[in-house]
C-alpha cells in the first residue's frame, strides 16, 4: 500500500489541551489502497481539523491508524469515547454484498475488521461513539445494517466527472432525535462527497438525518450516544458552528463517561 499520509502530517499544534475533560480514541485510515494525492490532501486536512477540534474542546486523544493492523483493538474500552473518521469504502462482504460494487475505492477488509473490533469494545464498555462518513457507515454495519453500494443519482452527494468532489448539500435533521437537539435546527448544509450511504438500518438504530432525495445522512441509537453523520463537519469549507456543536456534544458525553468511571472506581467510604 502506498503511504502518502504520515502521522506527523495530521497531528495539530497544540496536540494536548491545557485541561483534560476526556481522553478519546480516534480511529482513521490515513492511507488506503489506491489513495492518490488529492485524497491524501483531504485526509490530512480533515484529520488535522478533527484532532484540533478535540483539543480545543479539552479532549486529549490517541490516534489509531488502521493503515497497519491494530495490536489491541479491545483497548478502546480504556478510553472515554471513540471517534471514527472517514476513508475508503467498507468491503461489501461485511454487509452481505457479493456483487462487484461500481466506483468502489479504498477497500481494505482488514482495516474494516479492526474498526469493527474497536467499535465492539467501546460499545461493550458503554463509551460514547461518534462516526463521520466512513465512520457512520461502519457504525451501521457493525449493528448488522447494510449500505447502498453506489448511489446512482449522485448529484446531491458529490460532484461529477471533472468537477470538485465535494458539494454543499442541504440535509434535513429529523425532529426528536439526539442529532436535532445537538444541531438545534431542522436543516444544515453539509460538505459531502460520498457515493455510498446507509441502506438497511442496523439493530436499534434510527434515521437522524436525510438528504433531499431521502438518502440517509445520519443514524443514531436513541438510547445511548452512538451517532453517525454521513457528511464531513470537519471540512473547514463547511460551517464551523455545526462542527463545534457536534464535537462538543461528543466530548461532553465522553466527559460524562469519564466521571462515571471515576465514581465507580472510587473506594466506598
Amino acid at each position: 500500500m502506498t503511504i502518502r499520509v504520515r502521522r506527523e502530517d495530521v497531528i495539530p499544534n497544540p496536540c494536548e489541551p491545557t485541561s483534560v475533560r476526556a481522553h478519546v480514541c480516534v480511529v482513521a485510515s490515513l492511507n488506503f489502497p489506491g489513495i492518490n494525492e488529492h485524497d491524501a490532501g483531504l485526509v490530512r486536512r480533515f484529520t488535522r481539523t478533527a484532532l484540533a477540534t478535540l483539543v480545543s474542546l479539552g479532549a486529549s486523544f490517541e490516534l489509531w491508524d488502521t493503515t497497519q493492523p491494530l495490536e489491541n483493538p479491545e483497548a478502546a474500552a480504556d478510553f472515554d469515547g471513540l471517534l471514527l473518521l472517514g476513508g475508503g469504502d467498507v468491503d461489501g462482504s461485511c454487509y452481505g454484498s457479493c456483487e462487484p460494487i461500481p466506483n468502489s475505492y479504498g477497500v481494505d477488509l482488514r482495516a474494516d475488521r479492526d474498526a469493527f473490533a474497536v467499535i465492539a469494545a467501546a460499545e461493550a464498555a458503554g463509551r460514547p461513539i461518534f462516526g463521520i462518513c466512513r465512520g457512520s457507515q461502519l457504525l451501521n454495519v457493525a449493528r448488522g445494517g447494510s449500505l447502498i453500494g453506489d448511489i446512482v443519482d449522485y448529484k446531491l452527494h458529490h460532484g461529477g466527472p471533472g468537477e470538485p468532489v465535494f458539494v454543499d448539500e442541504p440535509i434535513d435533521v429529523v425532529p426528536g432525535t439526539r442529532l436535532r437537539s445537538i444541531l438545534g435546527t431542522d436543516r444544515v448544509i453539509g460538505r459531502n462527497g460520498h457515493h455510498q450511504a446507509v441502506d438497511r438500518l442496523g439493530r436499534g438504530l434510527v434515521v437522524a438525518a436525510r438528504a433531499l432525495d431521502g438518502i440517509t445522512e445520519g443514524v443514531e441509537d436513541p438510547d445511548r450516544f452512538y451517532l453517525g453523520v454521513q457528511w464531513h463537519p470537519e471540512d473547514t469549507d463547511g460551517p464551523e458552528a455545526d462542527r463545534m456543536r457536534l464535537f462538543e456534544a461528543f466530548v461532553g458525553a465522553a466527559e460524562q463517561a469519564r466521571q462515571s468511571r471515576a465514581l465507580a472506581a472510587a473506594p466506598a467510604e
